[in-house]
Order: C-alpha cells, then sequence, then structure tokens
C-alpha cells in the first residue's frame, strides 16, 4: 500500500494539464453497451474506477482496451447481462450498466451497490424511473433483476435529483418506444457530456442541463467515437491548492464555466482568475480570506470541493461556516485536519472554521476520494512533514497527483508503506 509524504510551505508555480472526468467517462463507457461495435472515447484518465469499470464490461463480454487516455471498447459478442457483487461493491457507478442492458437486451441483474463511506446513496429512483418505462424489476438476493420486452416512453419525477439515475434513465430510454420526459433531472456537465455522447450515437436527446430533459426513443445506436470533458473537481482541487499556498499556476484544458459557484468562492477568498489560451491562471493570496459556504445540487457549490476548500479556510484570515446539505457523513476530513491543528467545530451539517496562522505536518489517513484530496491541499502549506496513508482513495479519482504537484514545485513523493 502506497502513502504520500508532503513538506510544505513551497508556493506552487507553472502549469498543470486538467484530465478527463472520470464521472463523465464512467456513464459514457456504459452507454457503448448500447451498441454493436467498436465505440473510442478519448480523453480517460487513467484511475482504479475506469479499471475496475473496464473489467466489469470485460465481465459483461466486452472488449476493453486503455491506452494513452484513449479506451476503445468491443460490443459484439457481449455474454452475460449481469454486474457481480465482487466488482459492483468496489465502485458505485457500476449502477450504471443497469439501464443500457435492460435497453438493449430487455434483461440485467446487478447487484446492489450497498453502502457508502460518506452516506447513503440509494438507487431507487433508478428503478422507479425503469419500472415507469415499463421492466419487471425485484430484488433478489442482494441483486436487482429487471426485465422488458422493450421499454416504453414515460413522465418521471425525481423527488431529488440524482446524476446516475438520470443518466442511466436516459441511456435506456435512448432505445424505449417513444418519449420519455425526466423532469427534476440532474443538472451536472457531465450528465450533459453523457447526454450529447448518446446524440452523438444517434439518440434523440433534448434539454440535457436543464431540469427538464427530453428523450425520443429510437430503434438502435450506432458505436461512439467521442472525447470527454475535462475534469471540474481535479480543477478546483488545484485552484485550492494554489490557494492555500499564495501559489501561481495555470491550468490548461480547464472549463470556468463548470465551476461558477466554485470560483466565486474562490474570489471571495482572494483568489484571482485570469483567463488565458487554452487555461485559466490561477492566483493565489498572501493569506486567504474567510467565506462561507453552503453545498448544492448544480450548480450550486458541488459537496465534491467541501473537503477541499475547508483545508483552504482552515488557514483563512477570520471564521468561515460551511454547510453540507447532500450527504450525511461528509465531515470525516475534520478530524485529521484538526490533528494538524486546524480549529474546526461540527455540529449536524455545519462545522464552524477558525482560521489558524499556520498548519502542521502529521500521520494523517484518508477516508474518501475528496477527503483526501483535502488532505494533500492542507499539507501543501503545512509546516514540515505530512504522511497521507490510504490514497488508494485518491487513486479512484486523480490521475497522478502528486506527479502534477511535483512539476509545479511541490515536495511531495510517493513511498511504499513498511
Amino acid at each position: 500500500m502506497d502513502k504520500l509524504i508532503i513538506r510544505g510551505g513551497r508556493k506552487l508555480k507553472g502549469e498543470v494539464t486538467i484530465s478527463g472526468a472520470k464521472n463523465a467517462a464512467l456513464p459514457i463507457m456504459a452507454a457503448s453497451l448500447l451498441a454493436s461495435g467498436y465505440s473510442t472515447i478519448q480523453g480517460v484518465p487513467r484511475l482504479r474506477d475506469i479499471m475496475t469499470m473496464g473489467r466489469l464490461l470485460a465481465h459483461i463480454g466486452a472488449g476493453f482496451h486503455y491506452e494513452e487516455g484513449k479506451v476503445v471498447i468491443s460490443t459484439e459478442r457481449l455474454k452475460m447481462q449481469e454486474a457481480p457483487y465482487d466488482l459492483v461493491r468496489t465502485m458505485r457507478a457500476s449502477i450504471l450498466v443497469l439501464g443500457p442492458l435492460l435497453a438493449k437486451y430487455g434483461y440485467a441483474r446487478v447487484s446492489l451497490p450497498g453502502g457508502c463511506a460518506i452516506g447513503a446513496r440509494p438507487i431507487n429512483l433508478h428503478l422507479m424511473g425503469l419500472e415507469r418505462m415499463g421492466a419487471d424489476v425485484k430484488l433478489e438476493g442482494g441483486y436487482v433483476v429487471a426485465k422488458a420486452r422493450r421499454m416504453r416512453g414515460a413522465s418521471i419525477y425525481f423527488d431529488l435529483p440524482t446524476v446516475t439515475g438520470t443518466e442511466n434513465l436516459m441511456m435506456a430510454a435512448s432505445l424505449a418506444r417513444g418519449r420519455t420526459v425526466i423532469e427534476n433531472a440532474a443538472r451536472e456537465p457531465e450528465v450533459k457530456d453523457c447526454a450529447r455522447a448518446l446524440v452523438a450515437m444517434g439518440a434523440k436527446i433534448e434539454g440535457a442541463g436543464g431540469s427538464i430533459i427530453e428523450i425520443e426513443g429510437v430503434d438502435d445506436l450506432r458505436p461512439l467515437d467521442y472525447t470527454i470533458i475535462p475534469d471540474r473537481i481535479e480543477e478546483g482541487t488545484f485552484m485550492t491548492a494554489a490557494g492555500i499556498t499564495g501559489g501561481d499556476i495555470t491550468l490548461k484544458s480547464c472549463r470556468l464555466d463548470h465551476l461558477d459557484a466554485v470560483v466565486m468562492k474562490l474570489t471571495e477568498a482572494g483568489l484571482v482568475f485570469e483567463n488565458r489560451e487554452g487555461g485559466v491562471r490561477v492566483m493565489g493570496p498572501g493569506r486567504p480570506k474567510s467565506t462561507n459556504v453552503t453545498t448544492l445540487q448544480y450548480p450550486g457549490f458541488p459537496t465534491d470541493m467541501q473537503a477541499q476548500f475547508m483545508a483552504l479556510m482552515s488557514v483563512a484570515d477570520g471564521t468561515s461556516v460551511i454547510k453540507e446539505t447532500i450527504f450525511e457523513n461528509r465531515f470525516m476530513h475534520v478530524a485529521e485536519l484538526m490533528r494538524m491543528g486546524a480549529d474546526i467545530a461540527v455540529e449536524g451539517g455545519i462545522a464552524t472554521v477558525k482560521g489558524v496562522g499556520k498548519l502542521k505536518g502529521a500521520p494523517l489517513m484518508a477516508t474518501d476520494l475528496r477527503a483526501s484530496a483535502s488532505l494533500v491541499v492542507a499539507a501543501l502549506a503545512a509546516k514540515g512533514e505530512t504522511e497521507v496513508r490510504r490514497i488508494y482513495h485518491l487513486d479512484r479519482g486523480y490521475e497522478t497527483m502528486e506527479e502534477k504537484l511535483k512539476k509545479i514545485g511541490a515536495d511531495i513523493r510517493r513511498v511504499k508503506e513498511g
């Protein structure tokens, strides 16, 4: 098992190329099941979750090949329509094969994802939508077993927006008979990217990126050749790294329009942004200013940026209040930040952060993907040496993060534990 060793106190300076978005790549990889033939997806980061989805597709019988940011998937000889527990339990996004398998083959058997370290994320809205579209859905021995001769269009309303639920039903509806309308749909850029990929396959979709999506089903779809969007959470993470170190970095392949709420809050904290050809320059202040944040569904402040923003606020001038409204257990990084000297009090879903002059290096344990990132961000500004363990969480969502940081001046290295 690997860990990161970081000596803080260096101002970051230079250029970072942002990788493709994992949360865009995963549903688009699943969408390849809707067509027969060879699909090519460009800009795919080499991450643990991507390889897990690749193993799942291979288990189903698809060919899967990854090389230098490109994934090629062959769906000509699928042998089964099952996603087993051993694969699904390691990555919740595996549930995204449910809609495509059911729509294309009339049958799917997919393990229930189970719990999650940052809170419960049930799939009841996925199942409700599929039933509205005519599927017979049963829960048997920890698996979702769904059957349908051919899905039919339906009107579907989500009580709460769900990203994977919207993507799953959008994919299923692409091959359904008639028109499907999804109301209170998730509006994230990754959902819109999935819709664009489906349209490139021949689907008829309108409204993606808004709260109402309309899909007119077609008889078949063609294989895919598509380039995914850059990862907005990686962008935001490097922005906080610039902010906490007083750095000056340029993010290449960056989409500020996907991060409006984050950029506004970081601007309030004293960061300066400058558009450049092919990228965005981010300049950190001498010391960040405190500002309050409430996580919300897109286009609000993303829950996936809450932990990194808290690391920045832990050294800000003043007191900030951070309210988490999406996941009930997403303050597990607080205890580790406090080991570094952060002054944070948590009551329910609200964290009050009093900025301190300096954090101090300490041995730390990551609990989830974004918590890992927040500890790395904090360590970059801390006095002395910090060890971040359990970085397999980090490897699920950040492509060679330590190498990118090293190129812009961080003192960071990956070593084997023990």
